[in-house]
């Protein structure tokens, strides 16, 4: 089974701007590298795989980008150049613009990068017009159906979510599959583990091997104060993100703790949510909230991976969830919260769809109170507002979002 981001790359293989494709580590790009490079042996299309992980290559392209020329197999057709891990070059950017303006008619670069914080840093130029960028994400639920050969449960999602008023005798099996993925999470290694013990040792081996590779190679002074503060947010999910406070708590001055969350988000483990004024100059003043990216790898800096029915924080772990959800389908750049100096909040606010949406995420949807929302409502008449529950569970729990 491949991710549903294959296709998208697909379309993107005959066009002349470069291909990179970047993601947090394990996500499963090298996979998607391969994939794709089935596809062009199959259909007859010259291509080479190098992955700069190997010393050797690496070497040969830091000292001229033009060594590549001879890991071409033909000169007679343009070649596809799949390049593993680009951001240990030590110039990526100038070694995308080079072989792009001299030689795009021989060669089609597609490249894997683990982290945007390395490709962000390194690409000094713009490459406008010269490269595309996708974002591997971990499995959104379709794809973790998919990935554990359940085909059939997505198929009855797809029925649910056609059919208003269909009824389902396979819901307590969709429950079970999507509690399993708000504490388990999307890695694809995870997914496709059938132990569960085993699960939660290959999340901690992410959390701690894979995720100490970012610390090393991002240039982080103080590991302990990095890991400290991964583990205070992942404790503090949804709630806003002082920095002042958090320098306080792990005694390091605040540009560290700043320069530490900006290396979390640019390694795709976090991300911090903006608050919404019709100012945009307060949304970048005012404090964000945070959300990880994948629940499994926040269950495992907390060390819980306990069932959703007995854990204090379910309200968290839903928030989250809803959070990824909204991320999947409208991407996060669009995601903001609203808040007002006395504390009265919309978890989520879409301002930029047509039309605005909002959202207030609820665990339990029947202790919501459409009172509490009101000044939202009177403020914002031209918002779609609706409450995000997990119970009671439904079939509406898929025709409203998935």
């Amino acid at each position: 089974m491949k991710r549903k981001l294959y296709n998208k790359l697909l379309q993107h293989l005959p066009k002349k701007e470069f291909t990179i494709l970047t993601g947090a580590r394990q996500t499963g790009k090298s996979t998607l590298l391969n994939d794709l490079r089935l596809h062009c042996q199959r259909r007859g299309i010259p291509e080479v795989f190098i992955n700069l992980e190997n010393k050797t290559f690496l070497a040969e392209l830091n000292t001229n980008p033009l060594n590549l020329l001879s890991y071409l197999p033909t000169q007679e057709k343009k070649t596809v150049v799949f390049l593993d891990e680009i951001q240990y070059l030590s110039d990526p950017s100038n070694f995308l613009k080079l072989i792009y303006d001299d030689f795009q008619d021989k060669i089609k670069i597609i490249a894997s990068g683990s982290s945007a914080f390395y490709i962000d840093t390194k690409f000094k130029d713009s490459l406008a017009g010269r490269k595309r960028i996708f974002n591997l994400m971990t499995c959104d639920f379709e794809d973790y159906l998919m990935l554990q050969n359940k085909e059939e449960l997505w198929k009855e999602v797809v029925r649910i979510k056609e059919q208003p008023l269909a009824k389902s005798l396979k819901l307590d099996l969709l429950r079970l599959e999507w509690e399993a993925y708000m504490i388990y999470g999307g890695y694809p290694a995870v997914i496709t583990e059938s132990s569960i013990p085993e699960k939660a040792e290959m999340l901690k081996e992410i959390r701690d091997s894979f995720i100490k590779r970012d610390i090393v190679e991002s240039g982080v002074q103080n590991e302990a104060v990095f890991y400290r503060l991964f583990q205070i947010l992942a404790s503090q999910t949804r709630q806003l993100v002082n920095v002042n406070e958090l320098s306080n708590t792990l005694k390091s001055r605040n540009e560290t703790i700043q320069n530490y969350l900006e290396i979390m988000e640019k390694c795709f483990h976090v991300t911090l949510v903006r608050p919404f004024y019709a100012n945009l100059r307060k949304e970048l003043v005012k404090m964000p909230k945070v959300y990880l990216l994948d629940a499994g790898l926040r269950n495992s800096l907390l060390n819980n991976f306990a069932p959703i029915n007995q854990r204090v924080d379910k309200g968290e772990l839903w928030e989250q969830a809803v959070f990824r959800i909204l991320a999947d389908q409208f991407g996060m750049d669009g995601i903001r919260f609203w808040r007002t100096a006395d504390s009265k909040e919309i978890d989520f606010v879409l301002p930029y769809e047509n039309p605005p949406m909002a959202f207030e995420a609820k665990f339990d949807e029947s202790l919501a109170k459409i009172k509490k929302y009101r000044l939202f409502m009177d403020t914002y008449p031209e918002f779609n507002f609706q409450f995000a529950g997990f119970q009671p569970w439904s079939e509406d729990f898929f025709r409203k979002f998935m």
